[in-house]
């Protein structure tokens, strides 16, 4: 599929101002179809992570092409509502949260995943069989592109230790616990297939225990394309080695297979359109100062993530090496040493590969306005949040009278 046209780029930044968020909804639904033709047996089902995009207009294109959704916060249950999912299709996995969100999430219906015994152990007690549940279990593999994304280590917060199996099944026998789904994920950006059937292995060694059971959620982690070079997760492989390691389990080969896919579906389908503020000279490197920061993309800074960025404006001129910087009162570098087309002040410069985790990762951080976002679709543009004005970061602030 065509990325959108520079001049679809320039144009929408002039219609909307700088900074911006643009989102391809077709390449959305590409990347959807790149898993359903990989994974295209009918026991698979997919639900998207909103946690990397909750905007609603997003979650309704989702829902349009026929995804389910994963939701991390009781919020991100009752946004999935709004964008009128039905419970039946909405899973709640979380982590680290009040016994009272789950209970919020069983009022509202949708599937529950237990993250912590403590919370499992309250759940059992109080409606022991009558609700189904899933398990996320801590396989304790480490995985994914960086520490920070990486979930199923020993060292993790994430899920309930392998380790505590004897427990959950002391739980499971007492209270009669309908245990539906195991769930698994080891981290994200996961390019080595091994690591998948990792987990998978340590699953199929305990799903004998669990004579409820319906499906196996093995979460997500696929990895897509930050440069030209990078190495994706082969799809077509990774199904076949999963479909063949179920089919040849007595107990798995009966059960759904889930994902949980989030970067995977969205990351490729968003632009962040900056424009450059002021050039300063230091040395051999030239300072290109921009009208956005981590306050709007943290990724750079948080994760030391790459994200390939363009001059829209000066396409044909020849390149310079430059570091591209926020304006933020902090150190917010995107880009250090990179080659870009020659840069000037009032460019405006194109950072791809921002629809997870950009927006929605954003803050108001130096007081400045989080952006607003349009989405592409049917190559129309249209506005699905508008910027914020100064009384946005007021409005809930209560002024004394001193």
């Amino acid at each position: 599929m065509n990325l959108l046209k520079t001049d679809q780029l320039i144009a929408s930044a002039e219609e909307f101002g700088t900074p911006l968020y643009i989102y391809q909804t077709e390449k959305i639904t590409e990347q959807f179809q790149k898993l359903k033709s990989a994974f295209n047996k009918e026991n698979t089902t997919f639900f998207y992570a909103c946690k990397a995009l909750t905007n609603i207009n997003i979650l309704a294109h989702i829902k349009s092409i026929g995804v389910n959704i994963d939701c991390s916060s009781i919020n991100e249950v009752r946004l999935a509502l709004l964008a009128e999912f039905s419970p039946e299709n909405i899973l709640y996995t979380s982590n680290g949260i009040n016994y009272s969100e789950i209970l919020a999430a069983k009022q509202l219906g949708v599937h529950i995943t237990m993250d912590s015994f403590s919370n499992l152990e309250k759940f059992a007690k109080d409606f022991g069989e009558s609700y189904p549940i899933s398990i996320r279990i801590r396989p304790n593999i480490m995985g994914g592109g960086n520490l920070n994304i990486s979930t199923g280590h020993d060292n993790s917060k994430f899920g309930i230790p392998i380790t505590q199996l004897k427990k959950i099944l002391e739980l499971q026998e007492k209270y009669n616990l309908n245990i539906e789904g195991l769930h698994i994920h080891t981290g994200s950006d996961i390019a080595d297939i091994d690591i998948f059937l990792q987990g998978i292995s340590v699953l199929f060694d305990i799903i004998h225990h669990f004579p409820d059971l319906v499906f196996i959620d093995l979460g997500s982690g696929f990895k897509v394309k930050y440069k030209e070079d990078d190495k994706e997760t082969e799809l077509v492989l990774l199904a076949n080695k999963i479909y063949e390691a179920f089919g040849k389990n007595e107990y798995a080969s009966k059960l759904q297979i889930w994902f949980e896919p989030g970067k995977f579906l969205v990351s490729e389908c968003g632009y962040l359109i900056t424009k450059v503020n002021v050039l300063k000279e230091n040395n051999e490197i030239t300072f290109v100062g921009v009208d956005t920061g981590f306050n709007h993309l943290l990724r750079p800074m948080f994760y030391n993530s790459y994200h390939h960025i363009k001059n829209i404006s000066n396409t044909n001129a020849i390149e310079k090496n430059y570091a591209v910087v926020g304006n933020l009162c902090e150190t917010d570098t995107f880009a250090w040493e990179r080659k870009l087309n020659e840069v000037r002040e009032g460019d405006l410069l194109c950072i791809y590969n921002t629809g997870a985790y950009g927006f929605e990762m954003s803050s108001n951080y130096n007081s400045r306005f989080k952006p607003a976002e349009i989405m592409f679709k049917n190559n129309i543009p249209i506005l699905i949040r508008e910027r914020d004005e100064f009384n946005d970061l007021i409005k809930k602030q209560i002024k004394l009278n001193q």
